[in-house]
């Protein structure tokens, strides 16, 4: 018998990768969509007829309730956030509100509505931010270093006190940065992608860069998603590190980016000190091993195959 999953967030890039993942497995997927002028789609143009829609918004309590039961959910994956790290500080009430208690707006709703379903919230690596240890694994203590990040830390804790107060099956993948061409082009990843396909092509002359030192954990997104569908099939529900236990710079990044294109980063990349965070996290790096050890979860796609099929993605979106 096919299940029903209810998918917030699901215009973005992890939306996007899980809703095609879910449709593949037969599941009916219903995607929570904020009402606005003109909704962005992009990312599941070629599969949003397949999905049904449910307006609503992380803010508004009753729309959630309303969503939880029409949907009538076997599963919850709460993506939607304010997700922009460096948005964090210039917006930091509003991050508080969609990426903190945004998410106990969505426990209470499936409580009240539909308490047997499971739940699953998307936690992030951010959240270690000033490190206390490397590699950072479940137990790691949490030290945020942006307002997004501290939010984040309060939407994972809640997540686990509903599970431990009202025993729902509620868990929280905490995911390190995971990237593709579908990643919105404010992230660094991306901002450099498709700035590298920009100067290939004569349409741009420079790239403005902050702190090229900052190490980061990179995977693919569409590896990650499968990770949290993962995690709702246990027995049990618990929490998750999903990373490549690897560490690359954003230079490194700059370098294969603009060596796959046959450029030299050297001749276009300008550091611009209004790029460098207020606080910084200098270094990411997660442990995966209970994901891959319990779940049974690996990744398929490495750092270096990422940032290259980035590249040519946005080199054939110029080129369309």
């Amino acid at each position: 018998m096919s299940k029903n999953a209810l998918v917030t967030g699901i215009t973005g890039q992890d939306g996007s990768y899980l809703a095609e993942l879910l449709l593949e497995k037969g599941y009916k997927v219903y995607g929570l969509r904020r009402r606005t002028s003109t909704p962005m789609m992009e990312n599941i143009e070629y599969i949003k007829n397949e999905i049904e829609f449910i307006e609503g918004d992380l803010l508004d309590q009753g729309s959630l309730i309303n969503a939880v039961q029409k949907s009538n959910p076997d599963e919850v994956y709460n993506l939607a956030a304010q997700s922009f790290v460096a948005t964090s500080w210039e917006q930091p009430i509003l991050t508080g509100q969609a990426t903190a208690i945004g998410v106990t707006n969505m426990l209470e709703a499936v409580r009240l509505t539909k308490p047997e379903a499971r739940f699953y919230q998307a936690s992030s690596s951010e959240m270690f931010g000033k490190v206390v240890e490397t590699p950072q694994k479940e137990t790691t203590p949490f030290y945020p270093r942006s307002p997004y990040g501290v939010a984040k830390v309060y939407g994972h804790w809640i997540t686990v006190n509903y599970r431990e107060s009202y025993d729902m099956y509620a868990c929280s993948g905490i995911l390190f940065n995971h990237e593709s061409p579908r990643r919105g082009v404010e992230f660094v990843t991306r901002k450099v992608t498709d700035a590298v396909a920009r100067i290939k092509m004569g349409l741009q002359r420079e790239l403005r860069m902050g702190n090229l030192d900052a190490k980061r954990d990179w995977g693919f997104a569409g590896d990650y998603v499968k990770a949290m569908w993962l995690m709702l099939q246990q027995d049990k529900p618990d929490d998750y590190v999903i990373s490549t236990g690897e560490t690359h710079t954003v230079q490194e990044l700059v370098e294969i980016a603009f060596g796959h294109a046959g450029l030299n980063w050297r001749d276009y990349v300008v550091i611009d000190p209004k790029f460098v965070r207020p606080a910084e996290v200098d270094l990411l790096l997660g442990d995966s091993s209970k994901a891959q050890k319990t779940l049974g979860w690996k990744l398929e796609v490495g750092f270096e195959d990422l940032v290259k099929m980035m590249v040519d993605s946005d080199l054939e979106k110029l080129n369309r």
